[in-house]
């Protein structure tokens, strides 16, 4: 048990405050970097399960470092992170994507940074980029981005995907937006992903393990709670929005073990994530699921 809820609640007003400090204030940046440290006070396990290495092709961001966001991580209490790489967007050769994903995690996030490699089955030979990431880099899962790549989830190649990821024990996260349309350049728009077909894929494939990233942006109700119920599928926190937004998501329907801690740094402020739980009345237990334990099973489940 931990004495999370003994902490002071945090206003939203005096949060974003201390976050905009955190994003380059020089006035103001140790208030928001203490901040930042008290948002996380309170528990051994914080399991990021939605970061991102590497550079977002249209701009720079705060911690686009590898050492700079681990170092952050690691400042906030994260005990592990699961990493994509904004490479694995537009990028042809996938191979040396996660090859690249793999080496940074080593050299920069050993037992902190775990790799979730890059698949897109409309190239030639993903097949064998889906070896590698099992056997050669041994990762324990994969991140596909359909509305990147270029297809919907109903194209065949995605049933045989999603089952030999589940041949194979690896954890699929499926992202279904990376961006508001309102900030696409016009040269690079992509429409989210449709999850319709979802719960017949996940239904049909024995074994599967599916996390939906960047989800509740466009996913939400009756729609998200049916994929949610269909199979071990989890959903993350970071698109999820409003006041006491975890505790209505639990009120809603969405069993507590089905949900994340995922942050989707650097894109979005690490801090964001963290009040998600701080506003929401939570129970220890429910903290410590959402925080870590949820995670933990997830990620388990496949070895």
């Amino acid at each position: 048990m931990t004495a999370r809820l003994a902490a002071p609640r945090v206003d939203r007003r005096d949060f974003l405050k201390a976050t905009a400090v955190a994003a380059g204030v020089a006035t103001l940046g140790r208030a928001g970097e203490g901040a930042a440290a008290a948002a996380t006070v309170g528990s051994s396990e914080l399991v990021d399960t939605n970061v991102y290495l590497s550079r977002w092709p249209l701009s720079r961001l705060p911690h686009d470092d590898t050492a700079a966001l681990a170092a952050k991580l690691r400042s906030a209490g994260v005990t592990q992170a699961w990493a994509g790489s904004f490479d694995g967007l537009l990028h042809r050769d996938l191979a040396s994507v996660n090859a690249r994903l793999a080496e940074e995690c080593r050299r920069h996030g050993a037992g902190l940074l775990v790799p979730f490699g890059s698949i897109n089955p409309q190239l030639p030979d993903w097949e064998e980029d889906l070896r590698r990431c099992a056997e050669g880099e041994r990762m324990p899962g994969i991140r596909l981005h359909p509305n990147y790549h270029g297809y919907t989830l109903d194209h065949p190649a995605v049933a045989r995907l999603l089952r030999l990821a589940a041949e194979r024990g690896l954890l699929v996260q499926l992202v279904l937006v990376m961006e508001d349309e309102r900030m696409m350049h016009p040269m690079l728009r992509a429409a989210p992903t449709d999850p319709k077909p979802l719960a017949g894929l996940v239904r049909q494939t024995p074994g599967l393990r599916l996390m939906l990233l960047n989800a509740q942006r466009t996913l939400r109700g009756p729609a998200l709670t049916s994929i949610l119920g269909a199979g071990e599928v989890g959903v993350d926190l970071a698109m999820l929005e409003g006041v006491g937004g975890v505790a209505a998501l639990l009120a809603g329907g969405v069993p507590l073990e089905r949900v994340l801690f995922g942050s989707f740094a650097p894109m979005f402020y690490f801090e964001s994530a963290v009040l998600k739980l701080q506003e929401s009345v939570l129970s220890e237990p429910q903290l410590a699921a959402i925080r870590g334990r949820n995670a933990r099973r997830l990620l388990a489940a496949g070895r």
